[in-house]
């Protein structure tokens, strides 16, 4: 369905014919749905194809409360939301009640009182599927009652006694009732507030302050983690992994293309950044994460490419307003920006202190080194070689406009060099051929054909 439906009482939807189902078999049935039809239930998910989304689905098939392990970066918490795809879009739900209750299966005793009174005139509405998902970041202050509950002091004030199961406030689990609970970073949660989610992983009910609530609780526990958390700021309590029926490591991207699609899909680009520059950031961070300079129990995230890419998009536009260009197109020059301003977004190891900018423009060097091997492979440079030889400059920076590097290009007689160059890269206007150029001269430079000058707002090849 795509618009809400208009049945709103508990006669209306027996007449229906509407079928119940629990929250896991619903899961199931949408999941095995999807995968029969050919369709992918996790769009947006790179690298993952043949490693964590077969366990994941095998999890989810079998009905089990998830935890997924790995370093920062990895899409964890990405994976988690995209579970929500394989809800029911709406669901029917007891109007007014706090947990979300099914119509045919009221669990607290206030619904069970007005289902009685009310019979087939009980009221009934719809929640959509994104309402049926609940996140929490784990933090230290994180408290028995945000997740249980606790006793409702107000609901005391009124005049009911403690023992009355009505003055209980219910906390973010039970709330979540016929959904999915989500708690990012778990082993950051005191180990006393995972003891209180022990009731809830296996035998469904919940206690509060000495009260023994039995509410049959259909809700999915699903949990992140980093490996090193559990030295580092705490750990997951055994009785507590125990409950989890899954345990699955994630990963950063194996293959490069997937690698270069998180980047190009999680990047918000005020500028057109050209597909060779996000294959050197995707390579640059594939280097960083088999540096032995960095401290890889870390890891080295995702967002460090994506934030790279962001920059040097930041960077063009800069240019282009200031220089008054018609188009903002990022280059190669622009890539120093990027390096300016990621360093913090990596731990080093201990004993590379004061080399860290050394450490990273070595490595993206050598990125930007494979990607120029990879596009101008075969290509004959010697023309522009011998050009610069005999003594031709150019001169590329920061505020240097597309078209005044492309005017001070030296000129290679019949030679159709610079139309190969741009042919190889795809590029047509002036601010793609100037980055696809300048791309094959920084190729020169580090391949020891060419000499490179730079003093911060302009460099010269020469």
């Amino acid at each position: 369905m795509v618009t809400r439906p208009t049945i709103s009482t508990l006669g209306e939807l027996r007449a229906a014919g509407h079928v119940q189902k629990s929250l896991r078999t619903e899961i199931r049935d949408n999941l095995l749905a999807k995968l029969a039809a050919g369709e992918d239930p996790w769009p947006g998910l790179h690298g993952f194809e043949n490693t964590v989304v077969p366990q994941l689905e095998r999890a989810l098939i079998a009905g089990h409360d998830i935890v997924l392990l790995g370093e920062r970066g990895q899409g964890k918490t990405r994976l988690l939301r995209t579970m929500v795809g394989l809800l029911d879009e709406w669901t029917p739900v007891l109007a007014g009640s706090d947990l979300g209750e099914h119509p045919f299966e009221p669990i607290t005793h206030e619904s069970r009182r007005r289902a009685t009174e009310e019979g087939d005139r009980l009221p009934v509405e719809w929640r959509h599927r994104d309402e049926r998902y609940a996140e929490k970041l784990a933090t230290p202050d994180t408290s028995v009652a945000d997740l249980i509950g606790d006793v409702d002091p107000m609901k005391v004030a009124e005049g009911r006694s403690l023992g009355d199961p009505e003055t209980i406030h219910f906390g973010l689990i039970p709330r979540s009732h016929r959904g999915i609970v989500a708690i990012n970073e778990l082993p950051d949660l005191a180990e006393r507030i995972q003891v209180a989610m022990l009731n809830v992983m296996e035998e469904r009910d919940i206690q509060i302050r000495g009260y023994v609530v039995r509410l049959p609780l259909d809700v999915l526990v699903v949990a992140s983690a980093n490996p090193e958390d559990y030295t580092n700021r705490g750990r997951i309590i055994t009785p507590l992994k125990d409950r989890f029926g899954a345990e699955i490591r994630t990963h950063y991207p194996t293959e490069l293309d997937a690698e270069i699609a998180v980047i190009r899909q999680e990047a918000d680009l005020v500028a057109d950044v050209p597909d060779y520059l996000v294959e050197i950031l995707a390579r640059f961070t594939r280097q960083l994460r088999e540096s032995s300079s960095v401290d890889q129990r870390s890891g080295v995230s995702a967002r460090f490419a994506i934030a790279g890419a962001e920059t040097i998009a930041a960077a063009a536009l800069h240019r282009a307003t200031v220089q008054h260009e018609d188009d903002a197109v990022a280059r190669v020059v622009d890539l120093e920006t990027a390096v300016d301003v990621l360093g913090g977004k990596i731990e080093f190891e201990t004993g590379e202190e004061g080399r860290e900018d050394e450490v990273l423009t070595h490595l993206l060097r050598t990125a930007t080194a494979e990607t120029v091997r990879a596009h101008f492979r075969g290509l004959d440079l010697g023309v522009l070689v011998a050009a610069i030889e005999n003594g031709a400059m150019v001169t590329t920076g920061e505020q240097v406009t597309a078209r005044d590097f492309l005017t001070g290009l030296p000129v290679l007689g019949e030679s159709e060099l610079y139309d190969d160059i741009c042919d190889r890269l795809g590029a047509s206007d002036d601010g793609t051929r100037a980055g696809a150029i300048e791309l094959a001269l920084e190729g020169l430079y580090l391949a020891r054909k060419i000499g490179k000058d730079s003093d911060g707002s302009e460099t010269v090849y020469g």
